[in-house]
């Protein structure tokens, strides 16, 4: 996993991703995970254009934690499910998806600057 080094004073800073993991405050969390304010917790996602309604549910009901979101894809670029990204619209959900390596690093940024952001990440190999 390469270290991340944005702004190491983040909260909740990711600190390094890859081999299917993130490293989060020094604990791996394996596969895929939704990280908020709250707290961070398995996202029950397999790829992006597979994702469905119900596998963004999980984003919806977490949205009092945040004004947006960035979702990271995988190793690449891919657009999120039709299905997915109109349940995320019709809830009234900011996202962003990108590639899970720009979206860990923007979101260490966004916590640095002191935004109310959330990451739904997907992992890389």
């Amino acid at each position: 996993m390469p270290p991340l080094r944005e702004l190491d004073q983040a909260p909740r800073r990711i600190e390094r991703y890859g081999d299917g993991a993130f490293r989060i405050e020094g604990a791996v969390h394996a596969g895929a995970i939704l990280l908020t304010a709250r707290g961070i917790v398995p996202w029950a996602v397999g790829d992006a254009a597979g994702a469905t309604a119900a596998a963004v549910e999980a984003l919806i009901a977490a949205r009092d934690d945040y004004e947006f979101i960035l979702i990271g894809t995988g190793t690449r670029f891919e657009l999120l499910a039709r299905a997915a990204r109109d349940a995320l619209k019709a809830a009234g959900i900011r996202f962003d998806a990108m590639d899970t390596g720009a979206a860990c690093r923007t979101y260490n940024v966004l916590v640095a600057e002191g935004r109310r952001v959330a990451a739904a990440l997907m992992p890389v190999a």
